[in-house]
């Protein structure tokens, strides 16, 4: 597949202590994509095999290295193409002793296909670049195509957690949400998208988004034992 990487990789030159983790600790954690075939996950954490999780877009890695803190006996890989990024999740997570964490600094899209169906108990994707002019809806993250890889991957029981402040995208993420039967969204109630769960730690982005007025939606859906698409619903 094509990677497909929007915007720069990298912004002002970094602090020489940020350039020494992306030299020395960076490739302790990094986990390098094969060219063909698929990753074998019970190699990245062979002490934590059974419990692996997600996060597309870890931007500057708070919510991150929390769950990774919060969660020892999981193994979480995060996946980052910006590089300043990369650089402060490596940061948080030398300074706390962190020792399961994989990065992926390329296309989400390409990991993706290169994971096993079912192996993971949660994905994340919060607070993605909402790409709000219309002739660049093309470029967001959460689609139809990348909702269906997430519902193959998820195990039963797993679950997924979108977040975004833009409300046209949060619309977005339903319409590709909504027609997938074996993801059942878990909101009975407006305060079940209004609200951040408390075991969801939150991000400097989403403190940004609250100080300019705009309002976040928190999306959670769990992966059923059914499979398939059926038409799409309604929602709000």
């Amino acid at each position: 597949m094509q990677r497909l990487i929007y915007g720069r990789r990298q912004g002002h030159r970094l602090r020489p202590e940020r350039r020494r983790l992306l030299a020395e600790r960076l490739p302790e954690v990094q986990l390098t994509l094969p060219e063909s075939g698929q990753i074998d996950p019970a190699a990245l954490f062979p002490d934590r095999r059974e419990h692996l999780w997600l996060e597309i877009g870890f931007g500057a890695g708070e919510h991150l290295a929390a769950q990774a803190a919060a969660h020892p006996e999981v193994g979480l890989i995060g996946c980052e193409p910006y590089i300043a990024g990369v650089a402060r999740l490596l940061a948080i997570a030398e300074r706390d002793r962190l020792d399961n964490l994989r990065l992926v600094v390329d296309d989400a899209r390409l990991l993706l296909h290169a994971l096993p169906d079912a192996c993971l108990e949660r994905i994340f994707v919060l607070f993605p670049d909402p790409w709000p002019k219309t002739r660049h809806h093309k470029r967001r993250i959460v689609n139809p195509a990348t909702v269906a890889e997430f519902a193959r991957l998820l195990t039963v029981g797993g679950e997924l957690r979108l977040a975004t402040d833009d409300m046209s995208y949060a619309r977005a993420m339903l319409l590709a949400l909504l027609p997938r039967s074996e993801l059942v969204w878990l909101a009975d109630r407006p305060a079940d998208w209004r609200r951040r769960p408390a075991d969801w730690p939150a991000t400097r982005y989403e403190a940004k988004a609250r100080a300019a007025g705009r309002v976040a939606v928190y999306l959670r859906c769990r992966r059923s034992a059914r499979a398939g698409p059926t038409a799409a619903g309604g929602w709000m």
